[in-house]
C-alpha cells in the first residue's frame, strides 16, 4: 500500500488457503487463546440486551467520561488543565509534579481502566479473579505466579529514588480518585458483559506496584533469544547434526548488513565469549529425548503467558536519526515506528505532561506515548530532547538444564541442594482455589513442570529413572527481570534530559527491557545508547553453551553468571561521521566487539533498507525533511522478492501449467503494495516455499514464520541445488532439489491463490489476503457471541507491507494465514527545529471505550500511512484544542 493508498474495510473473511492450510503453530495459537478469552456461555444472555443500537447507545456510553467543564479530583493541591484534540488526546498542565502525575492517573483512568484492571491482573497471576474458571487464564496464572513478577516489582518499589516512589504514588491517588464514586459498569463496558458469567466486583484501588509489575511484562514480552535458545536444543535433538542445526541460525556477519555502531566511534574492546553456534561439551544431554520433552513442557507453560506488548517475528521496531547537516532546517530530524502486538485499545496513550512553570519543583514538559497504567512517558519528546526506541535482542535469559532428585538439584560432581519452594494460591471465580507449589534453583524458577503435575512423569523417564543417581531433566529460567531494577527511575529521568548525557545518565538505569536508544536535540546533537542489565557469562574452553545460545547444564557452575555488564561499558555515540544513525533491532557492533550482548539479532534486512533510503536521498543532493521521513516509513519494498525473484524466473514450469503467476513476478517493482496481484503471489510462494522445504524435518513448534532468520537461511541454501533440506523426507524414493522445491512452490501457489482469490490473477490484491484485524484483548476473539465481539472489534482493513519490510506489517508463514500479526503500534516524526511540526499516529485511538469516537478515529490513518500534528507549545496545544476540562481540588 502506497502512502496515498485509502484504508479499506472488510467483511470478515478466512483467509487461509483451503488447499494445504493447517493449524497454526502452537507456541503462536497458545497465546493467541490466552488473548482472547472465553467468557462462558452464559454471556449469551447479553444478547437480550442487544438490539446492538440499544447495547451500544446504553450499556456502550454509560461509562464515556466527560471531556469539558470542571470535576473534583481528591487529592490535588492545585487546578490542573486537560485540554484534548479532535483526536481526544489530552495535554495535561499542573503547578506542580504530584499533581501532573496525579491527573495523568485521572485521565488515564478516565480513557483506559478496564485495560489497565485487566493488565495488572495477568502481571500478578490474578486473570483467573478476573474472567473466571478458564483453563488458560489458569494456566497464565500459574505460569505468572511461578516468575513471581509482583513479588519482584514489592522489592523494586522499595528500591527506586524518593521522588519516583512519590510520582507512582501520586499516579495511584488519581486513579483511585476516578473509580472512587463509579461502579464496573460506570467505567467500562466490559465489566457489563462480563458480570453475566462471573462476578464483578469492585475494582481494587490501583497501587503503585501495580505500576512496576507493568514493567515485567514490557520485559518478559521484549526479551532476547529466547525462542532461538530452545529451538536450538529442540532441532538438535531432532536432526541430531550440529552443522544441520547451525545452517538453521546464520551468523549475523553472513547477510553483509551494517550494525548499529562503526566500533572504532563507539570505543568498543573485542571480549566477547568463544563459540561457534554448535552443540559441543553437552552433545549427548541435547540428544536425550528426556531433555526433549522437557524442554517442550517448558515452552508450553511460558507460552501460556498472554500476550501483552508483542510476541514473535513481528518484535521489532524501526528507529532512526538524522543530523542537521542533511536536513532542510539545519536541525535532526528523528522517526520511530515501535513493531508490536496489535490489538483493540492500542498498547500507547498518547499524553502530553507540562508544569506550567518548569523548574526544580516541577521538571517536567514532555509529549509523546505512554502506557495506561504507568506514568509519565515512554517515547517521545520534551523541549531539548526527543529520543526513540526499539528492541535491542539482548540476551538476558538462560535456560539451564538441571538434575533433578525429588526437591533437590545436583550442583557440582555429588552435591544435591534443597530446593527453595513457597505455596501460591490462584484463586478462580466460579472455581476452587488452586494450590501452585513453585519451586526454583540458583538459577531461577523450575518452569518445565508448571502447568500440571502430571507432566513431571512425563519427563521423568530419561536420562535415568525418578529417584535414581542422576535424577530427571528439569528446565529452570534465569532472567535479569527477576531481580527488582531502577527502570522507573529511567523514565522520569529519560522524561527531563536535555542532553546526550542526561541520555547516557538515564540509560544506565534502564535496565529491563534492553532497548537500543536514539535522540536528537534541539542544539543539533544526535546519538545512540545502549543500556539493559547484561549478564556476564564466563567462558567455558570448547563449550558453546558459553555465549548464552544454547541452554546451560545447571548443574556446572562454570555456566552460571558470574555478574551484569558496567553500564559505562555498554556502546553509544554522539554525532557519528556518517551523520545518521538507523537502529532496527540489527547488531549492535560487529563480531564480537565490545560487551557480549546477543548472537541472535534480527538480520538487518528493515535496517539495510532504511539507510539506503536515506544514503539515496543523501547522495542525489537532496535534503530531508519530516514528509521524507514519513514517507520511508511506509516503504514496502521486499528484499525477499529482491533475492528469490530472480532464482524463481529461471524456474522451467512443467508443460501445460498456467504462467502467469511467474509473469507477474517478471514486471512487479518488488512492493508490497496493497492492490498488488504480483505481491500476493509472491506472499504464497513463499509461504508455500517454507513449508515444503522445512516443515517435514523440524518439531511444529519450529515451523518457519517467515521472519528475517528464515530469509538468511534460504540464501545460504540457494547456491547449494542439492542442500539436504531440499529434499522432502516425506518421499523416501525421491530425493528432491532445489528447483523441484521451486517449481512445486510456484505451481501450488496458483493453485492456492485460485481457490483463494478467483482464477483471474488481475481480480488478486495482497491486500485482500493481508488483514489487519483489531481484536479487542478479552471479548473480541473466538466464542464471542457476533454481536459483541462486532461491537468490540473495529472494522478489518486491508494493509500492504510485511514481514521484515519497513512498513512491518508482520503475518506468520506457519499458520498457513496471511494476517497481520505485529506491526507498527504507532509512527512518530520529530522536527528538532519546530517541535510543533512533528506527527504522530497510533494504530486505534486515544480511547479504550468501544463507544467513543476515538476508539479507532485513527486506524484509517494509520492504514494509509497519514499522520496527525503533534501540538506541543502552549499556543500549538490552545489552537488544537476542541475540549478543556478542569480538575480542582
Amino acid at each position: 500500500m502506497s502512502a496515498t493508498t485509502p484504508a479499506e474495510p472488510l467483511e470478515p473473511a478466512e483467509t487461509a488457503s483451503s488447499a494445504g492450510a493447517r493449524p497454526a503453530k502452537r507456541r503462536r495459537t497458545r497465546t493467541t487463546r490466552v488473548r482472547q478469552f472465553l467468557v462462558g456461555t452464559t454471556i449469551v444472555v447479553v444478547l437480550a440486551l442487544v438490539a446492538v443500537t440499544t447495547f451500544g447507545w446504553l450499556t456502550g456510553r454509560r461509562p464515556l467520561p466527560e471531556y469539558s467543564g470542571e470535576v473534583q479530583v481528591e487529592g490535588l493541591s492545585s487546578d490542573v488543565r486537560v485540554s484534548r484534540d479532535a483526536q481526544g488526546v489530552p495535554q495535561i498542565y499542573a503547578d506542580n509534579a504530584e499533581d501532573l502525575f496525579r491527573a495523568q492517573g485521572y485521565v488515564h483512568a478516565q480513557d483506559r481502566f478496564f485495560e489497565m484492571d485487566y493488565r495488572r491482573h495477568v502481571t500478578a497471576g490474578r486473570l483467573a479473579e478476573l474472567v473466571g474458571n478458564n483453563e488458560d487464564a489458569i494456566q497464565a496464572d500459574m505460569v505468572t505466579r511461578t516468575f513471581g513478577w509482583r513479588h519482584v516489582a514489592e522489592e523494586e518499589f522499595n528500591i527506586l529514588d524518593d521522588t519516583t516512589r512519590q510520582y507512582l504514588q501520586a499516579y495511584a491517588d488519581g486513579v483511585n480518585a476516578y473509580l472512587a464514586d463509579r461502579s464496573p459498569g460506570e467505567t467500562a463496558v466490559e465489566y457489563t458483559v462480563l458480570d453475566v458469567s462471573v462476578e464483578v466486583n469492585e475494582p481494587e484501588p490501583w497501587d503503585p506496584i501495580d505500576s512496576l509489575a507493568w514493567l515485567k511484562a514490557m520485559a518478559w514480552d521484549l526479551r532476547g533469544n529466547y525462542d532461538e535458545e530452545l529451538d536450538r536444543a529442540l532441532a538438535y535433538s531432532t536432526l541430531g547434526d550440529a552443522s544441520r542445526v547451525a545452517e538453521l541460525f546464520p551468523a549475523y556477519s553472513g547477510t553483509g548488513n551494517a550494525p548499529i555502531l562503526d566500533p572504532a566511534e563507539a570505543g568498543a574492546q573485542a571480549n566477547a565469549p568463544a563459540g561457534a553456534g554448535t552443540a559441543s561439551a553437552t552433545k549427548e544431554v541435547y540428544q536425550s529425548a528426556g531433555l526433549a520433552d522437557a524442554l517442550e513442557s517448558a515452552q508450553k507453560a511460558l507460552d501460556a503467558v498472554p500476550v501483552q506488548i508483542a510476541r514473535g517475528e513481528g518484535t521489532g521496531s524501526n528507529s532512526w536519526v538524522v543530523s542537521g547537516q542533511y536536513t532542510e532546517s539545519g536541525k535532526p530530524l528523528l522517526a520511530n515506528d515501535p513493531h508490536l502486538d496489535l490489538a483493540a485499545p492500542g498498547i500507547w496513550a498518547q499524553v502530553g505532561l507540562h508544569c506550567n512553570q518548569v523548574g526544580p519543583e516541577c521538571p517536567f514538559d514532555v509529549s509523546g506515548f505512554s502506557f495506561s497504567g504507568f506514568p509519565g512517558v515512554i517515547i517521545g519528546h520534551n523541549a531539548d530532547i526527543s529520543w526513540g526506541l526499539t528492541n535491542m535482542g539482548a540476551d538476558v535469559t538462560d535456560f539451564f538444564i538441571e538434575r533433578v532428585r525429588n526437591d533437590t538439584y545436583l550442583r557440582g560432581a555429588d552435591k544435591w541442594v534443597p530446593m527453595e519452594k513457597e505455596t501460591e494460591v490462584i484463586r478462580v471465580d466460579g472455581g476452587s482455589p488452586i494450590d501452585l507449589e513453585v519451586r526454583r534453583t540458583v538459577h531461577g524458577p523450575i518452569v518445565s513442570t508448571v502447568m500440571d503435575e502430571a507432566q513431571m512423569d512425563a519427563v521423568a523417564g530419561s536420562p535415568t529413572e525418578t529417584g535414581t543417581e542422576l535424577g530427571q531433566y528439569e528446565i529452570s529460567l534465569q532472567w535479569t527481570a527477576l531481580e527488582p531494577g531502577h527502570t522507573a527511575d529511567a523514565v522520569f529521568d529519560m522524561n527531563k534530559a536535555k542532553t546526550p548525557a542526561d541520555m547516557k545518565a538515564a540509560a544506565a538505569k534502564f535496565e529491563v527491557p534492553a532497548q537500543n536508544i536514539v535522540y536528537a536535540t534541539t542544539d543539533g546533537h544526535i546519538g545512540y545508547q545502549a543500556p539493559g542489565k547484561i549478564p556476564v557469562r564466563a567462558v567455558v574452553p570448547g563449550a558453546v553453551e558459553s555465549d548464552g545460545t544454547w541452554p546451560r547444564p545447571g548443574w556446572d557452575p562454570r555456566y552460571d553468571w558470574t555478574g551484569y555488564v558496567d553500564p559505562a561499558q555498554m556502546p553509544g555515540v554522539v554525532d557519528p561521521k556518517e551523520g545518521f544513525i538507523v537502529a532496527a533491532n540489527q547488531a549492535v557492533l560487529p563480531g564480537d566487539n565490545g560487551p557480549f550482548i546477543s548472537r541472535d539479532w534480527d538480520y538487518g534486512y528493515r535496517s539495510e533498507r532504511i539507510r539506503t533510503l536515506i544514503s539515496d536521498r543523501i547522495a542525489e543532493g537532496r535534503k530531508l525533511t519530516a514528509a521524507d521521513m514519513s514517507e520511508f516509513q511506509m516503504d514496502q519494498w521486499s528484499v525477499f522478492a529482491d533475492t528469490l525473484v530472480p532464482v524463481l524466473l529461471e524456474v522451467d514450469l512443467p508443460a501445460g501449467y498456467d504462467s502467469d503467476g511467474q509473469a507477474l513476478l517478471a514486471d512487479w517493482d518488488k512492493s508490497m503494495d496493497a492492490d498488488s496481484a504480483a505481491a500476493a503471489y509472491f506472499a504464497a510462494v513463499w509461504r508455500n516455499l517454507l513449508r515444503t522445504t522445512f516443515n517435514d524435518e523440524l518439531p511444529e513448534s519450529m515451523w518457519p514464520d517467515g521472519g528475517s532468520r528464515w530469509l538468511a537461511v534460504i540464501q545460504g541454501m540457494l547456491d547449494d541445488p542439492n542442500d539436504a533440506f531440499w529434499d522432502d523426507q516425506s518421499t523416501v524414493a525421491v530425493v528432491e532439489s532445489r528447483d523441484q522445491v521451486l517449481t512445486q512452490a510456484l505451481v501450488s501457489a496458483r493453485q492456492d491463490l485460485t481457490v483463494e482469490l478467483g482464477k483471474d490473477t488481475s481480480d488478486w490484491q495482497w491486500g485482500t489476503l493481508h488483514q489487519l484485524r483489531l481484536r479487542h484483548l478479552v471479548l473480541g476473539g473466538p466464542g464471542i457471541p457476533a454481536p459483541i465481539a462486532t461491537y468490540m472489534n473495529p472494522a478489518p482493513v486491508k494493509v500492504g507491507g510485511g514481514s521484515s519490510i519497513v512498513n512491518a506489517t508482520s503475518w506468520d508463514a506457519a499458520s498457513g494465514s496471511f494476517e497481520v500479526t505485529a506491526g507498527p503500534s504507532m509512527r512518530m516524526v520529530v522536527d528538532l527545529a519546530d517541535l510543533d511540526a512533528s506527527t504522530w499516529v497510533v494504530v486505534t485511538g486515544a480511547s479504550a471505550h468501544p463507544a467513543s469516537p476515538h476508539y479507532d478515529d485513527q486506524l484509517s490513518a494509520w492504514a494509509a500511512g497519514e499522520t496527525f500534528p503533534w501540538p506541543f507549545s502552549p499556543e500549538a496545544v490552545e489552537g488544537a484544542s476542541e475540549d478543556e476540562q478542569t480538575l480542582t481540588p
